[in-house]
């Protein structure tokens, strides 16, 4: 059976930089820094007191009273997005469209953990009665922003979310797919979304020292591929990408952004949270990808890196990609876009695929800002993108995201 193409025919994000998608791309075309002082909680005794917080956001904006009291800040963030990726496709004006054959497929690390911290710390704090939320479990679990969002349009198509930590949006795109391509759905709406900055989330991952601490410089916190790196940026927010089997696409006249044309996936099988220091894992995921692809290792024009700007992982990531694609690694424009959004954690991979479709489309790749001091472990001859956008003429651009528990997950976007 022929395998059958898949096209991007909506876009939505709710980010740090930005709350609609092209807020989100111009701001990343302007290197401009999603980071600052935290808000959403009182962080005066927290090793990190910043972060990449979604900006200018009322929930009473999109969102009825009786919903935000059954809506986590993740899920919410998730249905934002993706109504605006439904409402760029034009899906629902397609007369002749199947709802039982479009699915909704979603990405979180984490899920609820605003819900789980409140409610947690109100029993804690209160006389230890076991008197909780009655939608204290439905807010919390993370498969909850994909069954919201199939009921608000009644998609009865496949549905349910992907875990693998800040792989999972990745995961969730390559899982449609594979569905997409099977014939198993004409439509998926898929994407990721986190929201854990609160104090469990800041707690934890100082706790396991894998954030910066830069909190006299918030905005240049964030800087992947410095020698002075120290950690990554917490950072929250949407990305949902609007999939679609390209004949099905091409019959209601959508408008096409890009093809994708893989999805690779890969395991380092070496540590909880450390990447693997020779890149094992993250130059495997590429390769397979590649593969899946059908293409050459020339073909590539852009890399977004998963880049969180951690000494380590880094590093790994650029041995890997050396490794990979040899001479032709300084043909290529490579970029973070953490750097200026922070690591989303769940929802890293949909705000770069994102980034991904708007290079593909524009040719032109956005800045890794920050970058002060050479690291002299990493091969100038590099591209990197250091602080300035530039002018690309790109066919194939590839996204790498990494999560702890060693999962890695690459996909390709081609122009069309």
């Amino acid at each position: 059976m022929a395998l059958k193409r898949v096209v991007v025919t909506g876009l939505g994000a709710i980010t740090p930089l930005g709350n609609t998608f092209q807020e989100y791309w111009e701001a990343l075309l302007n290197g401009v820094s999603g980071a600052g002082p935290i808000t959403l909680f009182d962080a005066t005794n927290f090793k990190t007191r910043f972060a990449c917080e979604v900006k200018n956001y009322n929930p009473e904006n999109y969102f009825e009273k009786k919903d935000i009291r059954k809506y986590d800040r993740c899920a919410q963030l998730g249905i934002i997005s993706s109504r605006e990726a439904i409402e760029d496709s034009r899906l629902l004006e397609y007369s002749e469209l199947d709802k039982a054959r479009v699915g909704v497929i979603w990405g979180s690390g984490i899920g609820g953990l605003f819900t789980f911290q409140h409610e947690v710390s109100e029993f804690t704090l209160g006389n230890g009665m076991p008197r909780f939320n009655p939608f204290f479990i439905p807010k919390m679990i993370a498969d909850m922003t994909p069954g919201l969002i199939s009921m608000e349009y009644r998609f009865m198509g496949p549905n349910y979310a992907t875990v693998s930590a800040c792989a999972s949006s990745s995961n969730a795109i390559i899982d449609s797919l594979m569905l997409l391509r099977l014939g198993k759905a004409d439509v998926i709406v898929t994407g990721g979304s986190e929201a854990a900055i609160c104090e469990s989330g800041i707690g934890g991952f100082n706790a396991l020292h894998a954030m910066s601490t830069r909190n006299e410089d918030p905005s240049t916190a964030s800087r992947p591929f410095d020698k002075d790196r120290d950690g990554f940026v917490l950072g929250e927010g949407a990305g949902t990408l609007v999939l679609e089997e390209y004949e099905h696409a091409i019959r209601r006249g959508a408008t096409i952004y890009a093809e994708l044309v893989a999805g690779g996936l890969s395991a380092d099988a070496y540590h909880m949270t450390a990447p693997h220091p020779e890149g094992l894992g993250a130059y495997n995921v590429m390769k397979n990808a590649l593969d899946d692809a059908k293409i050459s290792i020339t073909d590539i024009d852009h890399i977004n890196l998963h880049g969180t700007s951690t000494p380590l992982g880094d590093l790994a990531e650029i041995k890997a990609i050396k490794k990979l694609f040899g001479e032709h690694s300084y043909n290529i424009q490579i970029n973070s876009t953490k750097s200026m959004t922070g690591h989303l954690l769940g929802g890293a991979g949909a705000v770069e695929a994102l980034a991904c479709v708007g290079a593909i489309r524009n040719d032109i790749v956005p800045p890794t800002i920050n970058h002060f001091t050479d690291d002299e472990e990493i091969d100038k001859r590099l591209d990197l993108t250091f602080n300035k956008a530039k002018k690309k003429n790109i066919t194939y651009a590839l996204s790498n995201t990494f999560g702890f528990g060693g999962h890695n997950a690459c996909v390709i976007f081609k122009k069309i």
